[in-house]
């Protein structure tokens, strides 16, 4: 099967030239989403500044007060540093996958922290159109006990998956709306094999 990227479209629904049915497109056999914040690259610049100064520090100080201050404000800086960088990187942006068993979030560049949910767990998917940061306490990877889990990485539209267990996943992403359709289109088809089993 083949992936197709995004929303499904008018153009995508697997037709023959002599199909004049007229019934909507089916559902892509994997829908893929993402959202990207660029603002957060600023605040890597300003991470790999406080390394490039940590490392300056260390390497050519004109400190004269002695060895303890200069270690710690190296330290801090590169360690400064890292956290901006590691924070930024790994949360710019947000991938989406939704197949016909499993929805999967991966954060940054390279995939982590990634979640897999399998699609049994679920009971409902919502659409979210105004998330932002300051309602979980920042950008990034987030936990609050009355809230759930969210990957934030920008403000704007999402979605809410809600699990048996009384778990609740919030995750920004463009084209939510789709998402949503899909996944509760995915439910639909698992609970009807759930209940010819």
């Amino acid at each position: 099967m083949s992936e197709k990227p995004g929303a499904p479209r008018g153009d995508e629904g697997a037709r023959s030239p002599g199909d004049d049915s007229g019934g909507p497109d089916p559902e892509p056999a994997v829908w893929t989403g993402r959202a990207t914040n660029r603002a957060q690259w600023l605040l890597a610049a300003a991470g790999a500044a406080c390394m490039a100064l940590g490392i300056e520090l260390a390497v050519d100080s004109p400190w004269t007060s002695g060895l303890a201050p200069l270690v710690m404000s190296v330290v801090g800086c590169v360690a400064a540093g890292l956290l901006m960088l590691f924070g930024t990187l790994a949360f710019v942006h947000v991938a989406v996958r939704v197949d016909k068993d499993t929805l999967e979030i991966r954060c940054g560049h390279i995939g982590l922290p990634r979640t897999r949910i399998p699609l049994a767990q679920v009971i409902g998917a919502d659409f979210a159109p105004r998330l932002t940061p300051r309602h979980w306490g920042g950008w990034g990877y987030r936990w609050r006990p009355e809230q759930g889990t969210a990957v934030i990485v920008r403000r704007g539209e999402g979605f809410v998956v809600r699990l048996g267990d009384g778990r609740t996943y919030t995750v920004t992403v463009d084209d939510a709306e789709a998402a949503v359709r899909v996944i509760r289109d995915r439910l639909r088809l698992v609970g009807g094999r759930a209940a010819s089993a």
